[in-house]
């Protein structure tokens, strides 16, 4: 490891605090020179590091920049893979590469400030501004088949839900199947892609992609999700207090707790939005209403069609009738 990447660590772990460039040249065993060289290179780098003569340098708490060294140190399995990107096309892909070519194993991650080109359900883009979200990717290797994997994605979004609880103190809701709301608008969906054994059908390794939004980024959404899109925190000055590094080391940690098992966690319904609710159910082409009546126990959604007949959705796309 690097002076940098260990100057970094400790900045991390004190953010907030100023440390004496003399002792922190003493801990890590080199000159004070080689540490302004380090300072030098986070700031080029986008870390907002005072210094002041005979101060010392400190990290600023409301610096959102992530890293690895400020990630792990939360994480219940440090020793675990992961790959911190400011920017990348799309964390999935890069996950999922990381675990065909063997780089990465259960609870591997990977975690970026920006998408390029961050994929959604369907195929459609998911709009991933910098330093406004947080993007993750968990790979996981469950014991269950493909037919389950719907409760993979009921328990990540329930992960989310934890994670943001403990970490904002903002309680979201969920709506079937896969995405997070606050005050009515989105602000986080989940794309769960597995790989299967083709003989036993058994799910080899998921990957979970999260798309979580913390405020809303200068300029506002695209024109074709403003209506729909939200945030946690309304502008950067609200989000200042919070620790993006800590967020998703506690995302991390809840998604590995949670899927221990494949089962429908009690929160998935508590905190589900769906159920009672008038709804508009996409399927391909066909395009209909209904009214749901509840989860299932595998987590499919039974809803009554408008002619009064019973169906259970097991896929298709969701919207609340207001």
């Amino acid at each position: 490891m690097t002076v940098k990447s260990k100057l970094l660590g400790i900045l991390e772990q004190q953010k907030g605090e100023t440390l004496s460039g003399e002792k922190l040249a003493e801990e890590l065993h080199c000159t004070r020179a080689a540490i302004w060289k380090a300072v030098k290179s986070l700031r080029e780098e986008g870390y907002t590091i005072e210094a002041g003569q005979n101060k010392g340098y400190m990290l600023v708490k409301d610096s959102h920049r992530l890293s690895m060294e400020a990630i792990q140190p939360f994480l219940v399995s440090p020793e675990v893979y992961l790959k911190v990107y400011q920017e990348i096309d799309s964390t999935n892909r890069a996950a999922k590469e990381a675990a065909v070519t063997g780089l990465a194993g259960h609870g591997g991650c990977v975690v970026a400030g920006k998408q390029t080109a961050g994929r959604g359900r369907r195929g459609r883009s998911f709009y991933s501004p910098e330093e406004a979200g947080l993007y993750l990717s968990v790979i996981l290797k469950p014991r269950g088949s493909l037919k389950e994997s719907l409760l993979l994605t009921a328990e990540a979004a329930v992960a989310v839900y934890k994670a943001v609880l403990r970490i904002t103190g903002i309680s979201l809701g969920i709506k079937w199947v896969n995405d997070l709301y606050y005050n009515e608008k989105k602000v986080c969906g989940i794309l769960t892609e597995a790989v299967t054994d083709f003989e036993s059908g058994d799910i080899d390794f998921a990957v979970v992609g999260i798309g979580l939004n913390l405020y809303e980024a200068e300029g506002g959404y695209p024109s074709e999700i403003r209506n729909v899109a939200g945030a946690l925190y309304e502008n950067r000055e609200a989000a200042a207090g919070l620790d993006r590094n800590r967020l998703a080391a506690e995302i991390i940690n809840a998604l590995l707790e949670e899927t221990r098992e494949l089962r429908l966690p009690p929160e998935y319904i508590q905190q589900n939005l769906v159920p009672g609710r008038e709804i508009q159910i996409v399927d391909g082409q066909d395009i209909r209403k209904a009214k749901a009546l509840e989860i299932c126990p595998d987590g499919r959604l039974k809803v009554q069609e408008s002619d009064g007949s019973l169906s259970i959705l097991a896929y298709g796309e969701v919207s609340l009738i207001i």
